[in-house]
């Protein structure tokens, strides 16, 4: 039987208060993930939990909202509650999760957010690539591939979201003033099944595709999915964001998506801030995780960073 979060909160708490009477620091960590169903969070936590247990001090307690805000909400007041030492959380949506994640900064229990921001400034830090700048740099990349002229299918991350927002603006930046025309566009919310699905949709209506831009790998495998059953997959290019070793680079060695861009968990990053915070040292309000692109030109060197600094990282 399935013990009610509360009753283990209570648990891990009785037991670092034990510890603490034999003199050891013990420090509790609260990760609030707004869901695993897709690969890169899974990866987010497995960073996580892999940078954590290389510290003895740290214990982290993992709670899945799965895509649910309401349960995300919950989840972070039940830690609020519970008192953990510290808050890690990558929120579902900015604006719903930001009157919680403030309450808990109030309270006075530090609060990392990862790779999505709420809003306002109530948190002691964030983590995150900068997905505007890899959106431009996803647009220019499709603009000098296809010529500066080709049509295009935008399949979005979910659009509530910070980084669906920022994917997608920047993507706009980065074609202006050329010919590359999006006929198509979908929130897939992240979910290959979703970008399949839209992609079924796209390939029904439009009979010349030159190129997908999906806002995650997965959604540029549902789209190729989509083509391949329809025999169209060699008439288009596919790009995704994300470039985990197991998913998008892996598809670009395969030669399924032609680009995908790195976008960092930051799993690490945040447990390397989180010690910081509870040692009482301070740590930069905003950091930016740099980020390559990984092509089948480049994949063996390791891939290109976008920018000559990030490379200095």
């Amino acid at each position: 039987m399935k013990l009610p979060s509360r009753i283990v909160l209570l648990a891990w708490f009785l037991i670092f208060a034990l510890a603490s009477l034999t003199g050891q620091q013990k420090w509790v960590i609260g990760m609030s993930q707004c869901n695993l169903g897709e690969p890169w969070r899974v990866q987010m936590n497995a960073d996580i939990r892999k940078a954590a247990a290389e510290n003895p001090t740290l214990t982290v307690i993992f709670k899945d909202a799965q895509n649910d805000t309401l349960k995300q909400r919950a989840h972070v007041e039940e830690f609020v509650n519970a008192r953990v030492n510290l808050l890690i959380i990558s929120p579902k949506e900015a604006a719903p999760l930001t009157a919680p994640v403030a309450d808990a900064f109030r309270k006075g229990i530090p609060v990392v957010v990862l790779d999505r921001r709420v809003l306002g400034n109530e948190y002691t830090c964030f983590i995150g690539a900068d997905n505007k700048r890899i959106g431009q740099a996803a647009g220019r990349w499709i603009a000098a591939k296809l010529g500066d002229q080709g049509q295009v299918v935008e399949l979005k991350g979910l659009m509530t979201s910070t980084p669906g927002q920022d994917r997608h603006s920047g993507f706009v930046e980065g074609i202006r003033g050329t010919g590359i025309e999006v006929i198509f566009e979908a929130d897939m919310k992240w979910l290959e099944p979703n970008a399949r699905k839209e992609m079924e949709s796209a390939l029904a209506v439009h009979k010349k595709i030159d190129l997908v831009y999906a806002h995650n790998d997965p959604g540029a495998h549902g789209a190729y999915l989509a083509a391949k059953a329809v025999g169209r997959d060699k008439e288009m290019l596919f790009v995704g964001i994300d470039a985990l070793p197991q998913e998008g680079q892996m598809y670009v060695r395969q030669g399924i998506v032609a680009a995908s861009f790195e976008y960092p968990t930051g799993g690490r990053e945040a447990v390397d801030s989180a010690v910081r915070i509870l040692g009482g040292k301070r740590v930069p309000k905003e950091v930016t995780l740099p980020s390559r692109v990984f092509t089948s030109e480049n994949i063996d060197k390791g891939g290109e960073w976008l920018d000559i600094k990030a490379a200095g990282k």
